[in-house]
């Protein structure tokens, strides 16, 4: 049932490279408005091999913008939605869901180096430092910055993270790491938006996710925030293919 799947990748990439994609292993932190479109489009390109890690469960608010997030999946564990889905999509896959967070409690309990590829998608301004500065070793990180408050798809942008401008995500991470005098071991790439960020015109509901997430509450759109996801999961297919040679 599933040879057929991957043939156009295939057509475009050639049959080695799609065995160099299947072999790589990935793991995402956060699977909210970006980084479950980046799952998602991971899994549709070949990538066989994936951990997802959540705490929250899909709440009403969700439904705008994240990609397992409907009316029916209301009240679940938003990995477990995701994996669901994304096993209907290819079958074969190994797909780990964690319901947890990352943070400097938990991040023992990761082991970041057996990852190909770390996609941090994470909401909490301490916890995303934290997964930036201990992201070393073999792995290669990207990251997304601020997706919400955009509305201009035509702004988003991939940077170095220390030339990201514009993005108050991304200033606070690097005054925080200059604070405190820890920097990443390695330069990594980021997705983040040129457009200056709007300021929010309604009200905010209060959901279940924001027990789990204490996170500033902003408006967003579904049309940003996966372009931020499919263009990290883009970056990935990219560096795959950089470092062999197509055959």
């Amino acid at each position: 049932m599933t040879n057929g799947i991957f043939n156009r990748t295939e057509l475009l990439l050639g049959q080695n490279m799609m065995e160099r994609i299947r072999s790589k292993r990935v793991i995402i932190f956060g699977v909210g408005g970006v980084g479950s479109w980046c799952a998602e489009c991971i899994i549709r390109e070949g990538i066989e091999h994936l951990t997802i890690v959540d705490s929250d469960i899909v709440c009403i608010t969700n439904c705008n913008r994240q990609l397992m997030a409907t009316t029916k999946t209301i009240g679940e564990s938003k990995v477990e939605a995701l994996k669901k889905r994304l096993l209907e999509i290819n079958p074969e896959a190994h797909i780990i869901a964690l319901q947890k967070n990352f943070n400097d409690e938990t991040a023992n309990e990761f082991n970041l180096d057996a990852f190909d590829y770390i996609i941090d998608a994470i909401d909490s301004l301490k916890d995303k430092t934290s997964l930036v500065l201990k992201a070393t070793g073999n792995s290669v990180l990207f990251s997304s910055m601020g997706a919400a408050l955009r509305i201009d798809p035509t702004k988003v942008r991939v940077s170095e993270f220390w030339k990201v401008k514009g993005d108050p995500l991304a200033a606070a991470m690097r005054a925080t790491m200059r604070k405190k005098k820890l920097f990443p071991a390695r330069k990594f790439y980021c997705v983040h938006s040129e457009e200056p960020p709007l300021p929010n015109r309604g009200t905010a509901i209060q959901d279940d996710s924001q027990v789990f997430n204490k996170a500033q509450t902003n408006g967003s759109l579904a049309h940003i925030t996966a372009i931020f996801g499919m263009t990290l999961a883009g970056l990935v297919i990219q560096d795959i293919c950089k470092k062999n040679t197509f055959s």
